[in-house]
């Protein structure tokens, strides 16, 4: 396969990219304000050199993993953070936080309705292992039509929880993402009428693409991955929980073994790209962003139902384009793969991918593995056949893959 390009798509691509001028002025202006935010993270932190050096075996007195915690702690504006590279995907940092912070009889209450595939399973699964099985209640309250917060179910279901879960990205729904004002709302309101009450943020998508976390605005706890925002696309695994000091105790514990928790866990030489991969993210998550942006633009002149519209500022890498057929969504997929730097010469198709109730279509010619901060495109092979676009470490890779896409669908 190769970059194919559609002559009516690449002259509405010159329209749909003069129509962002505004977007991208936005975009930049928050790139700005979180790399200088990163710069004064690394200045106070006095990284040097020397915290690149990997450890092994237990990996007592890791310099560079202490400081990457401290890092990560400092730029979501909490006392504490567990950064790992042993995290195999935002699933399983979210995971760790909510074992490690839930007990048996313990209530968790999911505003923001179901989460997303794969961490369901975890809390509500009949695995042995989940959170079901081990004694953790689970209620749910969906977003209003609006994708605004349920307030008056909230307050409803709200008595006698332990935690309240929010997913900030719309996940494989149809809803909006969550913007930082939207959250520290929601934690104000949850709070005022439970102050106990702990607020753990699913903030995978979402780091880097406003100027302040939900960590910084009332949550209690946020987790994430490394391949996808805060790694800068340079991290080749891993993930970070974010919290007070006892609370990431507790995840540390749960990570590794009661009484070990933060003191071992050697870096093998990760924190260099851990560290590097930070220092760019919030330039390579406005590249994301654009892209994003520019999909939808192309998108809506092209006919296409997407979801936020080029217009709408962002809290998340995200978008969600609409193509009614399986037809169409396996044709764009098949030209963002195309436009990809490796497996280029490869066809996605459906496949039954653990965690999912339907087949689901994945495009990614990535450097690092289901890396979401690299271009990629998948969904579910269900009505109404939605495509989820995210990532692009080049704003110009990306216009180019959105472009093959298009062009592929279009014929």
């Amino acid at each position: 396969m190769s970059i194919l390009f559609n002559e009516k798509v690449a002259k509405e691509a010159e329209a749909a990219e003069r129509a962002c001028a505004e977007q991208f002025a936005r975009i930049d202006a928050a790139a700005l304000e979180n790399s200088r935010r990163v710069l004064d993270a690394f200045s106070e932190c006095r990284v040097s050199d020397s915290h690149f050096a990997g450890t092994t075996g237990y990996g007592y007195d890791d310099a560079g993993r202490e400081v990457t915690d401290r890092l990560f702690a400092i730029l979501f504006g909490t006392e504490a953070a567990l950064v790992r590279h042993t995290f195999v995907n935002g699933t399983h940092a979210i995971a760790t936080a909510l074992f490690a912070l839930l007990r048996r009889g313990d209530v968790l209450l999911s505003v923001t309705g179901a989460p997303y595939d794969t961490l369901r399973q975890a809390v509500t699964g009949d695995h042995p292992g989940s959170l079901k099985s081990a004694g953790v209640e689970y209620r749910e309250v969906g977003l209003l039509p609006d994708g605004s917060p349920d307030y008056d179910a909230i307050k409803a279901e709200l008595s006698g929880a332990s935690a309240v879960f929010i997913q900030r990205s719309k996940g494989y729904t149809a809803r909006k993402s969550l913007s930082i004002a939207d959250i520290k709302e929601l934690c104000e309101f949850v709070k005022r009428l439970s102050p106990e009450v702990t607020v753990i943020v699913d903030n995978c998508y979402g780091e880097f693409c406003e100027t302040s976390e939900p960590t910084a605005v009332g949550a209690d706890v946020a987790a994430g991955s490394l391949i996808k925002n805060p790694g800068g696309g340079i991290a080749r695994g891993g993930g970070y929980i974010v919290g007070s000091a006892k609370q990431i105790e507790l995840c540390a514990d749960r990570l590794t073994a009661p009484g070990i928790g933060l003191e071992c866990g050697a870096t093998f030489g990760f924190n260099r790209e851990i560290l590097q991969g930070l220092f760019v993210a919030p330039h390579v998550v406005a590249q994301a962003v654009k892209t994003a942006v520019f999909a939808a633009a192309l998108a809506e002149r092209l006919g296409c139902e997407t979801f936020p519209a080029s217009d709408v500022p962002r809290t998340d890498i995200v978008q969600e384009l609409r193509f009614g057929s399986a037809e169409r969504l396996l044709a764009f997929c098949a030209g963002i793969q195309a436009a990809s730097p490796v497996d280029s010469f490869v066809t996605p198709v459906g496949w039954a991918m653990p965690g999912y109730d339907c087949d689901v279509v994945m495009a990614a010619g990535a450097f690092t593995q289901g890396a979401s901060i690299e271009l990629s495109c998948d969904g579910p092979l269900r009505p109404p056949y939605t495509a989820y676009l995210q990532g692009g470490v080049t704003y110009e890779s990306g216009k180019l893959g959105v472009i093959s896409a298009f062009s592929r669908m279009e014929g």
